[in-house]
C-alpha cells in the first residue's frame, strides 16, 4: 500500500506543469528511414511500435530525438543490466580500442571472459564464445545431433530460440488444438522459410512433463536434443511447475537425449548462475548472450566436456567476429560487475523488480483489472487475463492482446518503456523513484481505461 501511495503522490506532483509528450521528430526520422532502410527499422521486432528514434541512454532513462524521457525496462531486449553506459563497463571497451579490434586469432582476453563462464555457470565443463544467441543455439543443436547421431530435436510452443527456420516455429500466433495430437502440427512463422527445415523438429506444449515422456516413448531414437527456456521470457513470465525441469532431466538420461537450456535471456539475469542455478537442474548444453555483455554483442555455448570437445573433432563452430576485443573487454567487465561483492548487486535488482511487481499487482487490484503480473523481479511479465494459471502457451495466448497493447502505449505516454510484448527487465540502475514514477503511470493508464488505445 505505501508503494501506491506514493505513486500517487508523485503522480500528482508530475501533473503540476507536465507536458504531454509528443514524436514529432521521431516521425520525421522514421519517414526518411523508411526511404532508406526496410520498414525503416533492422530488426523486425520494431516493426508496428511508435517509431521512435533515442538520442542517448544513461542509467536507467533514455531519451529520444524530441527530448522524451523514459524509464528504460526493455533494456535493448534485456542486455544491459548493469544500466545504459555503465562507467566500468564502458572504461573496459575504450581501454580495449587501443589493442585493436580483430586479429582471426587469438587473444589472451578470451580465455580470460571463458574462465569467468566457467566459474559462474554449474554446467560449463567448456565453452565457445560467439557473437549472437541465434548462433548459438544452432551450434547446439548441430553438436547435439553429431553427438547422438539422430537428426530430431524437441521445442516447446511458444517459444523463441532466434529467428533461422528450424526454430522460427510455433513461436507466435493462435495455439495449437490439442485435439489434434502430439507432436503439434509445425507452424511457420514468416514467408520463406525452407519446408525442410521442419522436418526435424517436434513441437509439444510446455510445463507437461507427461508428454515429453509421451512422445518420447514413441520416437526417442529420433531425438538428438530437447531445447527449451527454463523460464518462458519470450511469451509471458511463465515459471516451471514445480518438479518439471527435474523431470526434463530424467527422462533425457532415460532416452539419451542432450538437454539444452536456452538461456539467452535467463542467464546471468536470474543469477550469476542463470535459471540452471536458480532452479538447481544441470542441463547438457546451454546457450548465453544478453546480460553477460551488459549491451555488447557476445554470446557463450557451454556444457559437457564430452559433447562440447566434439567441436574440437569435426564439428564446425565458426565465425569471423567471434572473439573481437570489444565484445570480450565487455564480457569480462560485465561479468566482474556481476560478482563483485558476492553478487550483491542481484539482491539490489530483486528488491527493486519485486516492489515495482507487488506494486503494479496492488494498483491492477483496486481498479478491478484482471492485469496479472508474473516472473521475477529481474525479468517479470505483465498480461491482461482470467486464466486461474498461466502455465504453458495455450494459457498465455488467452489474454487480451488488445488490452495489452493500450497499456503499454498509454505507459508510453507517461514516459515509462516496458517491451512491447509486455516483458519487464529491471537493471543495477534502476532505483526507488524510479518504482514511484513507473508506479504513477501505471495507476493513471489504468485509471483511463485500457480499453481502447491512447489518442
Amino acid at each position: 500500500m505505501g508503494d501506491v501511495l506514493a505513486a500517487r503522490a508523485v503522480k500528482a506532483e508530475a501533473d503540476k506543469g507536465s507536458e504531454p509528450f509528443t514524436f514529432e521528430r521521431s516521425k520525421q526520422y522514421h519517414k526518411a528511414a523508411c526511404e532508406v532502410i526496410a520498414g525503416g527499422v533492422n530488426s523486425n521486432v520494431r516493426l508496428g511500435q511508435q517509431p521512435l528514434c533515442f538520442a542517448s541512454a544513461s542509467g536507467s532513462k533514455l531519451v529520444d530525438l524530441d527530448g522524451n524521457e523514459y524509464i528504460d525496462y526493455a533494456l535493448g531486449m534485456g542486455p544491459t543490466i548493469l544500466g545504459h553506459a555503465p562507467p566500468a563497463l564502458i572504461e573496459a571497451v575504450g581501454r580495449s580500442l587501443a589493442e585493436g579490434q580483430l586479429f582471426a586469432g587469438q587473444h589472451s582476453s578470451e580465455l580470460e571472459l571463458a574462465r569467468l563462464l566457467q566459474q559462474c555457470i554449474p554446467s560449463a565443463d567448456l565453452v565457445r564464445i560467439g557473437v549472437t544467441g541465434s548462433e548459438m543455439v544452432q551450434a547446439a543443436l548441430r553438436v547435439a545431433r553429431a553427438f547422438t547421431g539422430r537428426p530430431g530435436f524437441i521445442k516447446f510452443e511458444g517459444q523463441y530460440h532466434g529467428w533461422f527456420d528450424n526454430v522460427l516455429i510455433n513461436h507466435a500466433g493462435a495455439a495449437a488444438d490439442p485435439a489434434l495430437g502430439l507432436p503439434f502440427p509445425v507452424k511457420m512463422q514468416t514467408p520463406g522459410q525452407s519446408h525442410p527445415a521442419e522436418a526435424d523438429t517436434f513441437i509439444l506444449p510446455w510445463n507437461d512433463a507427461d508428454a515429453v515422456a509421451t512422445f518420447l516413448e514413441a520416437h526417442g531414437d529420433k531425438v538428438a536434443a530437447l531445447i527449451t527456456e527454463p523460464m518462458m521470457c519470450n511469451s509471458g513470465g511463465i515459471l516451471p511447475r514445480p518438479g518439471y525441469l527435474e523431470a526434463l532431466r530424467a527422462l533425457c538420461d532415460k532416452h539419451g537425449v542432450v538437454l539444452i537450456f536456452d538461456e539467452v535471456i535467463t542467464g546471468f539475469r536470474l543469477g550469476l548462475a542463470g535459471a540452471q542455478g536458480r532452479f538447481g537442474v544441470r542441463p547438457d548444453l546451454s546457450t548465453f548472450a544478453k546480460a553477460f555483455g551488459g549491451g555488447f554483442p557476445v554470446a557463450a555455448i557451454a556444457g559437457r566436456r564430452d559433447i562440447m570437445e566434439l567441436f574440437a573433432n569435426g564439428v564446425n563452430h565458426s565465425g569471423t567476429y567471434n572473439c573481437n576485443l570489444v565484445s570480450i573487454a565487455a564480457g569480462i567487465a560485465t561479468l566482474e560487475e556481476l560478482k563483485r561483492d558476492g553478487g550483491s548487486v542481484y539482491d539490489r535488482i530483486e528488491s527493486t523488480g519485486t516492489r515495482l511487481m507487488e506494486g503494479i499487482a496492488a494498483i491492477a487490484s483496486q481498479h478491478g483489472v484482471n492485469l496479472k503480473v508474473s516472473g521475477f523481479g529481474s525479468v517479470f511479465h505483465t498480461q491482461f487475463t482470467d486464466e486461474a494459471e498461466v502455465c504453458d502457451y495455450a494459457s498465455f495466448a488467452r489474454g487480451d492482446a488488445k488490452r495489452q497493447k493500450s497499456f503499454i502505449d498509454g505507459l508510453l505516454l507517461q514516459g515509462i518503456r516496458p517491451t512491447g510484448r509486455g516483458t519487464w527487465f529491471v537493471s543495477a540502475a534502476h532505483d526507488q523513484a524510479d518504482v514511484d514514477r513507473t508506479l504513477a503511470a501505471v495507476d493513471a493508464v489504468l485509471a483511463a481505461g485500457v480499453d481502447a488505445e491512447p489518442a
